[in-house]
């Protein structure tokens, strides 16, 4: 019953991007295969598990008609390995076998069963099929060690390609598979190595680095076969893993939450435009120290640091740039190539820029001195962006004021830069003068607590320029409440633009950021 191969698997241009597809019709998977082509991606995985009243002999002539879009991989994981079958081995041995004898690219087989398999198989497994032996850990990554015999274990089967995929607990697991990776590839063992969940989520991307044979991604939001896996075009498109290789310079953004940040997209597109061969990702960490010291490579040349390690990021620094040191926070952090460590801080350049060109265009200035000299600049907040806002106003002459929960917090700031204490408490009945300006240096009103807001509407009401330097959403409910009552509202993605367009500089050795595109880019995906 064997047919020829639509497309047999060649050698890799680079990672495959390989789309899980989970529809509950073959009719429908089908199609999917076909939208995951259009999309642009190398292989459809079809998870035969997941169809309605699967029945072999039935449904695989269809989801393997030829001709077919895409080469693909028939997966039927049983429930021990995280799928839906629950039957014996005999039963699904000889669905995939029938998957081979109709012209399947790729079998996945579970390591536990491998021997089992092969024997079903007795040579009966095509030349134009590989056979990719498979091994899933939901709760960990095991140590490097163990998962160096564990490749050697799955090779000794007889495997095609060998697939791992652990779990990540912190982001540092994801270090142990990338050695992995490296291991494989000097052996030119085909591997397809990959750690799930939100902290393993760099390991989809950077697999394309180390060498992994293949990645996998949805179809779309909302259609994920395993935590942590992005989309294909945001493979394709936002993280441009077409272009990464073993040369490429690794940055990102370093806090808790970072799902949210919109500097992955900005900055990959301006990395992209310039022809500067590195990407930038989310890194999902509560540990900085750890984290830096576990990715310590040359090749990990700089970081954005974001909530909430601004100040912590400052003691871990060799050396910091003069504005960082005065502010005592730093949001980017760039490695020499010496492995010297060196901070800087460009959310005061963002929120001042952004704040003064807002006053500019709303009310008459003096062009011979920043709009916010004398004024009064109340800041609510005391961690790192508050310091970088309070520094900035400080420097442009405003007289400052900070406000925060913890009136000792506020207190200590205050004297930093010599300006004046208030908890926040206070700060509703507080209205010395008009024409005030405020600014929430907080994240508070962040998505997903849309609802929430740092400041009662009545008091709002003694701001003339309201700035938030929350940017998800784009509209905080402290910004248009604001607006409600008369004010000039900046939002937080002025400030990014800005800030991000400083760091893009500090991120190529001195490369003019692209401003129009990253600016049409932040203007045009932001929700």
């Amino acid at each position: 019953m064997a047919t020829a191969a639509a497309s047999a698997p060649a050698a890799p241009r680079g990672t495959l991007v390989c789309a899980s597809l989970t529809a509950r019709s073959p009719q429908e998977m089908a199609a999917e295969v076909a939208a995951t082509a259009a999309l642009g991606a190398d292989v459809a995985e079809l998870q035969v598990g997941c169809l309605d009243g699967f029945q072999p002999r039935r449904d695989l002539p269809v989801l393997l008609a030829q001709p077919r879009p895409l080469p693909v991989i028939v997966a039927y994981r049983p429930k021990w390995e995280g799928g839906q079958y629950e039957g014996e081995d005999e039963t699904r041995f000889e669905t995939l076998l029938l998957a081979m004898e109709l012209g399947a690219e790729y079998v996945d087989i579970e390591f536990k069963v491998a021997d089992k398999f092969l024997k079903f198989l007795s040579g009966r497994k095509p030349e134009t099929c590989k056979l990719i032996v498979s091994f899933h850990n939901y709760e960990c990554t095991p140590s490097g060690e163990e998962l160096l015999s564990l490749v050697d274990q799955i090779q000794a089967t007889g495997a095609d390609i060998v697939k791992i995929a652990t779990a990540a607990t912190e982001i540092d697991d994801v270090s142990r598979m990338f050695q992995v990776l490296v291991h494989c590839k000097v052996k030119q063992l085909p591997i397809i190595g990959l750690v799930m969940k939100e902290q393993g989520f760099i390991s989809r991307i950077l697999c394309a680095k180390y060498g992994g044979y293949l990645t996998f991604a949805s179809l779309e939001k909302g259609k994920e076969s395993a935590p942590g896996q992005p989309t294909v075009a945001e493979l394709i498109n936002k993280y441009k893993i077409r272009q990464i290789g073993p040369d490429t310079k690794v940055f990102g953004i370093i806090g808790n939450p970072v799902g949210h940040s919109k500097s992955p997209f900005l900055q990959n597109q301006a990395f992209r435009s310039v022809g500067f061969d590195a990407v930038f990702l989310p890194f999902l960490s509560d540990d900085l120290v750890k984290f830096l010291n576990t990715f310590s490579s040359p090749d990990y040349a700089g970081f954005s640091c974001t909530m909430p390690h601004k100040e912590t990021a400052v003691r871990c620094c060799d050396d910091l740039d003069p504005i960082a040191r005065d502010i005592g926070a730093i949001n980017t952090i760039i490695r020499r190539p010496d492995g010297k460590l060196v901070g800087y801080n460009t959310d005061y350049v963002g929120a001042i820029a952004a704040i003064e060109d807002a006053i500019r265009a709303s009310q008459p200035t003096d062009p011979t001195t920043s709009p916010l000299a004398r004024r009064l600049f109340v800041v609510m907040g005391a961690g790192g962006a508050a310091k970088a806002v309070a520094y900035g106003a400080k420097e442009k002459g405003a007289r400052v004021v900070i406000a925060n929960r913890t009136f000792a917090r506020a207190q200590e700031l205050a004297n930093l830069i010599g300006g004046t204490a208030l908890t926040l408490s206070e700060l509703e009945n507080y209205h010395p003068e008009e024409g005030m300006i405020l600014a929430n240096a907080t994240s508070v009103g962040m998505f997903p607590n849309v609802n929430d807001t740092p400041l009662s509407k009545k008091a709002l009401r003694n701001y003339s320029i309201v700035f938030d330097a929350v940017y998800i959403p784009k509209e905080t409910r402290l910004l248009r409440e604001a607006a409600e009552c008369g004010a000039t509202v900046v939002d937080g993605l002025d400030m990014l633009v800005r800030l991000v367009m400083v760091q893009f500089g500090l991120f190529t050795g001195g490369m003019p950021a692209p401003q129009r595109l990253m600016r049409e880019a932040i203007l045009t995906n932001t929700q």
